[in-house]
């Protein structure tokens, strides 16, 4: 063993960026666990459904079929062209050339930001923002300004916020609807005020519809679908939450043929591509799944239900979530602390509000089931934290 005391320089772009704070909690739980400790993990967004067999028996199928090379970097033609045939159900006029298929929606994110922001170019948040979005800017050297939507999450009641916040100086709009870690669906009103305000001010918007499948009584608009923001809108999709597909890692990014172009560089140089007997399973997801997706929708929704039933029962109002499965529960200011003495004392993980721009809240995922969720709350209410 050499007695050196060299360190490893790093990059002063990685030395900007935190680790991601859900997954931090989420391992915080898992050691927890593995010294015996039963939690109940409402950290990490992650379906408790098993991926829907017939997705899983395609991928099966790929592997025993020998697709386990590479594949053309962008992905395979069939799983563009089911891309493409999703994208233009939900308004949006996509040809297949204009998808890149990435190993999961959050590399899809990341290669959209790097190819879209440079050293000292703004980028707009709306707060509470998925915790990864800040960190992605600041890897390519981006500003952050931030629009706050609390205390009702919606966009439509910000516009004027986030029209006094975007110039001619802004370079992207970061638009999550359903929201992580909201449940937001944002409506009709704010999404044309999105568009109003790109157009005004040229700047490109970043629609990220990871969870545009879960959403409970109201529909989800794709902001491409809009005239306006069909040219400057890269949108973002993937399979890990509504086919209950983390693990897989696969998702994709939709934008016009330049842009992807500008991305499969990047793309190229960093993944190659995504997992080729993946991206078959991924046809027979889109193609394939309606009724398992729509079992787990409706029992998101008993879940969503019974979060906001039981907080409501015990005085706490919150935000009730019209999608994703999330909310937002008002704690001490201090959320950080009331965050770890949850973990601490009632063995319930939750993220901290301010991860996510939102002090004095924490987020829960109701991605678990009822009995543990009925368990988290008995928890948290027997140690006085809620």
């Amino acid at each position: 063993m050499s007695d050196s005391e060299f360190a490893f320089p790093t990059s002063e772009r990685v030395d900007r960026v935190e680790p991601s704070a859900t997954l931090a909690i989420g391992n915080a739980a898992a050691a927890l666990e593995a010294d015996g400790v039963d939690v109940v993990d409402l950290s990490v967004g992650e379906p408790d459904f098993p991926t829907p067999d017939n997705v899983v028996e395609a991928g099966k199928a790929a592997l025993d079929a020998g697709h386990t090379g590479y594949t053309s970097s962008n992905g395979i033609p069939e799983l563009k062209e089911a891309t493409a045939e999703k994208l233009r159900a939900d308004g949006i006029d996509a040809d297949p050339g204009e998808v890149i298929v990435t190993p999961g929606a959050k590399q899809a994110l990341y290669e959209t930001v790097q190819t879209l922001v440079g050293s000292g170019d703004e980028v707009v948040l709306l707060d509470p923002a998925w915790v990864s979005y800040e960190a992605m800017v600041k890897l390519a050297g981006g500003d952050i300004t931030r629009v706050d939507t609390a205390p009702s999450f919606q966009l439509e009641p910000a516009l004027d916020d986030l029209a006094a916040a975007v110039t001619d100086d802004t370079d992207v709009l970061v638009v999550n609807t359903p929201s992580n870690p909201t449940g937001a669906v944002y409506t009709d009103a704010a999404i044309e005020g999105v568009r109003d305000l790109a157009v005004d001010h040229d700047l490109t918007v970043i629609a990220d519809e990871i969870y545009g499948e879960i959403t409970y009584g109201v529909e989800q608009t794709s902001l491409a679908s809009l005239d306006g923001l069909a040219e400057r809108t890269v949108t973002i999709n993937g399979f890990s939450k509504a086919y209950s597909m983390t693990g897989w890692r696969l998702g994709y990014l939709h934008a016009d043929e330049a842009f992807v172009g500008a991305a499969g560089k990047l793309h190229s140089h960093s993944v190659s591509c995504a997992t080729n007997f993946v991206q078959r399973a991924g046809i027979e997801a889109l193609r394939n799944t309606d009724d398992a997706v729509a079992e787990m929708v409706d029992a998101f929704e008993s879940r969503r239900d019974l979060v906001v039933d039981t907080l409501a029962d015990a005085g706490v109002d919150v935000s009730v979530p019209d999608g994703a499965f999330y909310a937002m529960l008002p704690v001490d200011d201090d959320d950080q602390t009331w965050s770890e003495r949850a973990i601490e004392e009632a063995h319930v993980a939750t993220v901290p509000g301010n991860a996510f721009g939102a002090p004095g809240y924490a987020r829960i995922s109701y991605a678990a089931s009822e009995e543990r969720l009925r368990e988290a709350f008995d928890r948290l209410f027997a140690h006085d934290l809620l």
